[in-house]
């Protein structure tokens, strides 16, 4: 999380898929708390329960024995939401196109892009087990 950002709420989670809506319910909050445009909520819960869907999935690769550490920072006219998975991380500057023709139909891949896409920034930090995402008000 850069310099400015006060953390208003954390969370931690297991590495289980059904921890999820304890995710959904902190962002419905901090939407809530912060008065986020309602315009916005939607890309907010996409893409960080994207970052926590991949900090479960392939950061953890599904250790129910590891967590996942969410936290919240607050400025006057941003916020972000900060993803730390246990993981040994990943290259997150070599990733393949999601929308390159030998990519389209693929499954997986899609996450980050769309993290990218709905958001102002996405940063990673600790070798990749830190995703930050930065949204406007």
């Amino acid at each position: 999380m850069k310099d400015g950002y006060v953390v208003v709420e954390k969370i931690s989670i297991p590495s289980d898929f059904g921890s999820i809506n304890k995710v959904e319910s902190l962002i419905d909050s901090i939407c809530s708390r912060l008065s986020i445009n309602e315009d916005y909520y939607g890309h907010v819960l996409v893409a960080v329960t994207e970052a926590v869907n991949n900090a479960i999935q392939h950061g953890n690769n599904g250790d129910k024995n590891l967590s996942v550490d969410v936290s919240v920072g607050d400025k006057e006219t941003d916020f972000c939401f900060s993803v730390q998975d246990q993981g040994k991380g990943f290259d997150f500057m070599n990733l393949p196109d999601p929308t390159a023709p030998e990519n389209i139909e693929k499954e997986h891949g899609r996450g980050i892009f769309l993290m990218r896409s709905l958001a102002e920034e996405v940063e990673f930090k600790d070798n990749g087990r830190n995703v930050t995402i930065y949204f406007s008000k």
